[in-house]
């Protein structure tokens, strides 16, 4: 499955961006839904992004980063939510670096370089 391919399937949140909405009308709190909406909508467009975020097309980040500029304007989204799909990557990278780096029985722990302890 090429990167394109991931994309088209990730991109298509509209049906829970559509279940949302009816949540919503449906009377369902406004945090209840950005919750959702983050665990959901958010989760996938960054699922393993990792491993594919490098091999995206200018055009696949712009799909990608309208799903969250589109649930920030229809207010299923916080508005101070991030709306570059590149600092939400950005973020998970550091974010795993970081959980490696730390954690001395982290699998990818080994695979690191023995640390310089000059003084």
């Amino acid at each position: 499955m090429s990167v394109t391919e991931h994309i088209n399937i990730i991109a298509s949140s509209a049906q829970t961006i559509h279940a949302l909405r009816i949540f919503r009308s449906h009377g369902m709190q406004t945090e209840s839904i950005h919750t959702i909406y983050r665990a959901v909508v958010i989760a996938k467009l960054t699922y393993a992004s990792s491993a594919w975020w490098g091999f995206t097309t200018a055009t696949d980040r712009q799909r990608l980063e309208a799903v969250i500029r589109r649930g920030i304007r229809s207010g299923l989204s916080p508005s101070n939510q991030l709306s570059l799909l590149a600092e939400l990557v950005e973020d998970a990278d550091d974010d795993l670096f970081a959980q490696v780096l730390y954690n001395d029985s982290h699998v990818l722990n080994s695979l690191l370089p023995m640390a310089n302890t000059r003084i």
